[in-house]
């Protein structure tokens, strides 16, 4: 029997550089808004449609979820990062065909059924992406041990964010203009990486004493999920009439605390599940929104200010935002995965406060954005924004494990994984239905709302509300969870 490697071991990072990969290039959907206008622009698609091709993709990657946790649960990585290079290399390959056929001289606009394909082709990317993630995902939670799994999950967590910085620029320097180019590189560079995690990503098993206590936890009954059984399951620590110590009791209530295994049925009457749930869809749905349409934000304060319009000048600043926003998102997934560790083995903090981190940082970009008149400065708020969204995606995966269990994971943030399709589809399609409104008339010569910020801050308003929202509600889960450990303390004390 071969030894099993140490935290760092070869084979661990390995697995951890691998994923990262994996997690780099299956991210690919928030380069969206580095393409989309020109997309728009070429087919001569509105604004609400084009936020629809952008959502397929979104919806691709968080309505798949539960279906890649689950497979990767029961079937491994292995199968999830094969489909993932079809979907990826197929999906951007179609819409690159769709792109390069532009419209016959009688058109005016694609066709209904060219549009729903270019929805199913954005879908695909999303899903395909998604699945490699998943499988990087379940990969590193399983390899590394607690103590260092919200730190190596947040990074692996973070190549997702950083995926439109990589492609972007490529975009800027490599390939100034040339949408066509640009499309066919992210066919390949999105799906071969998915071919190499096939060969070298794999869980590691841990250590015997990190691997006995991990199955001994998941076997436990979830004490989070029922408020009434509190007592009834500290009473079960004694057994067979032999009372334990004070510290031993401590001890494994903290270990009930922790580590429950909750699933299935279980997981959606558990109120802590809605609670995650109802915080992701008006957080994600600020992001996408925000992420989907910040080439479209850049235009029209470019246009607002500029009395000579460059199409090359607005693509630049179009890339320099979606460039800004990947890089925040990676940071913000590195810096919470550390934090959230940091602060709960040094001050005992739960992992649940920083939720209020991720929706106060999302309500403060809104604001900032709402606030932001020249081009020039748009680049704070998606700094803002980039790391409040990827403070919330580092740090929910940990939840689920924290709250849930490790047992069936992939499967259980799957399902949290579901409320970014509500809160984007809220959020993207009032954005774009609000913009289109402040269009100029067919009959118009101007082609391009002019008002500025005035063409969606409306949009702004009503994401402002939501973060608003979900802050209350991190706020109520942080204290919450505070409230469960100080009533099970005096309980077993």
């Amino acid at each position: 029997m071969s030894a099993i490697p140490g935290p760092f071991g070869l084979p661990r990072i390995i697995t951890f550089v691998a994923s990262l990969t994996a997690t780099l290039a299956g991210g690919s959907n928030y380069v969206f808004s580095a393409y989309a206008p020109q997309l728009g622009e070429r087919l001569n698609i509105t604004h609400t449609k084009l936020n629809v091709i952008g959502l397929a993709g979104n919806v691709g990657v968080y309505s798949t979820a539960p279906i890649w946790g689950r497979l990767v649960d029961i079937r491994g990585p292995k199968l999830a990062l094969a489909l993932g290079f079809i979907l990826l290399f197929v999906g951007y390959s179609g819409i690159r065909f769709i792109y390069d056929g532009g419209l016959d001289p009688d058109q005016t606009t694609v066709t209904t059924f060219t549009f729903i394909i270019m929805v199913l082709f954005g879908y695909m990317t999303g899903a395909g992406g998604n699945g490699g993630c998943s499988a990087a995902i379940n990969a590193t939670a399983k390899t590394f041990p607690e103590k260092l799994r919200a730190s190596a999950t947040g990074i692996v967590m973070s190549g997702f964010g950083l995926s439109a910085f990589v492609f972007s620029t490529l975009a800027h320097f490599v390939f100034p203009g040339d949408t066509s180019t640009f499309l066919i590189v992210l066919a390949l560079g999105t799906s071969l990486p998915m071919i190499a995690g096939f060969f070298l990503i794999r869980p590691i098993p841990l250590p015997p004493t990190e691997t006995t206590t991990r199955r001994r936890r998941d076997s436990s009954e979830p004490l989070l999920s029922e408020r009434p059984n509190f007592d009834r399951e500290i009473e079960d620590v004694a057994v067979d009439g032999q009372e334990e110590s004070p510290a031993t009791k401590v001890h494994t209530t903290d270990n009930h605390l922790e580590h429950p295994n909750i699933y299935g049925l279980e997981l959606w009457k558990n109120i802590d599940f809605w609670l995650l749930f109802l915080i992701l869809t008006f957080v994600s749905g600020t992001g996408l929104m925000f992420i989907n349409n910040v080439g479209a934000m850049a235009r029209a304060l470019y246009i607002h200010a500029t009395p000579v319009f460059s199409e090359i000048e607005v693509v630049e600043w179009q890339a320099a935002q979606v460039s800004t926003i990947s890089i925040s998102n990676c940071l913000g997934r590195i810096f919470i995965g550390l934090f959230a560790d940091f602060s709960k083995h040094h001050f005992h903090l739960p992992r649940s406060h920083m939720l209020i981190v991720a929706s106060g940082l999302a309500l403060i970009s809104q604001i900032i954005a709402a606030s932001i008149g020249v081009i020039e400065n748009l680049w704070i708020a998606s700094v803002a924004l980039g790391v409040a969204y990827g403070c919330t995606f580092g740090i929910f995966p940990s939840l689920c494990i924290d709250w849930f269990g490790l047992s069936h994971f992939s499967e259980n943030w799957g399902y949290v994984s579901l409320a970014p399709v509500i809160g984007g589809n809220l959020f993207s399609l009032a954005f774009g239905r609000n913009l289109d409104a402040h269009q100029p008339s067919a009959e118009s010569l101007v082609k391009y709302c002019m008002e500025g910020k005035f063409c969606y801050v409306e949009s702004l308003y009503l994401t402002m509300g939501g973060c608003a929202t979900a802050l209350l509600l991190s706020v109520y889960a942080s204290w919450r969870e505070r409230k469960i450990r100080q009533h099970v303390h005096r309980v077993v004390e």
